[in-house]
């Protein structure tokens, strides 16, 4: 009889210790990662872009874990990345900002890369992304101003400038950044960018009729931001 309670007991050990392999073989996990918010909206059609610069808001990331079933905060384990960042930058902690240079729509991303769960075990290069959309608002003068679409102009590098126009009515010096509704739809403008001091002239970098010169020529249509680098 005792011999049984001993076989007995050795299976129950034998049983318990293959319990704890199959769970050491599942250890928590990251599955997936919620962004919050999910969508952030900077400025508005009567604000120009320009003005909108230094907006900010911090996201969040949630991730979802499983063994067992978990949501945590890991804001400051994802690498945070912006796949427009002259329209809105991402930090290291999450903390988005609109920049003033652009408008439209952007990707933010958060990744963990997940080369060991909490455990320990390996899964090297596997990456967990979520995303979320930050929306810059185009302006479009509808509410004020002159009504003529927006020219907006800023600037890059670390030298300094002027930015003039013929027809005369506009004219923008670093670091700016400038606007203005001064041209109707349909007005031929030309753009000379002019260094200052011990300065040079970088380059458009947005600019609709892009030259290796300091003139930028373009048809004024729609609300316009451009980009121009004094070295």
């Amino acid at each position: 009889m005792k011999g049984k309670w001993l076989s007995f007991g050795v299976l129950v050990a034998l049983a318990a210790g293959l319990l704890n392999v199959v769970s050491c073989g599942r250890d928590q996990e990251l599955v997936s990662i919620q962004v919050q918010p999910d969508t952030e909206n900077f400025g508005d059609s009567n604000t120009p872009v320009q003005l909108d610069a230094g907006l900010n808001v911090q996201l969040r990331a949630l991730g979802s874990y499983i063994h067992p079933p978990v949501t945590k905060d890991i804001t400051d384990q994802a690498t945070w990345s912006s796949n427009t960042p002259q329209m809105v930058t991402a930090n290291s902690t999450g903390l988005i900002t609109a920049t003033g240079g652009a408008c439209g729509n952007t990707l933010v991303s958060a990744t963990v890369n997940t080369n060991k769960s909490s455990g320990g075990i390996s899964s090297s290069g596997a990456l967990v992304t979520g995303y979320m959309t930050a929306n810059v608002i185009c302006f479009t003068g509808s509410g004020g101003g002159s009504g003529n679409p927006a020219l907006t102009m800023t600037f890059l590098g670390n030298g300094s400038g002027t930015v003039t126009s013929s027809p005369t009515g506009f004219s923008c010096s670093s670091p700016g950044p400038c606007a203005s509704q001064a041209f109707p739809s349909g007005t031929p403008l030309t753009l000379t960018a002019t260094p200052a001091d011990s300065s040079t002239f970088g380059g458009w970098t947005v600019c609709p009729n892009a030259t290796t010169t300091n003139v930028c020529t373009f048809t004024v249509a729609t609300s316009t931001t451009l980009q121009v680098t004094f070295n």
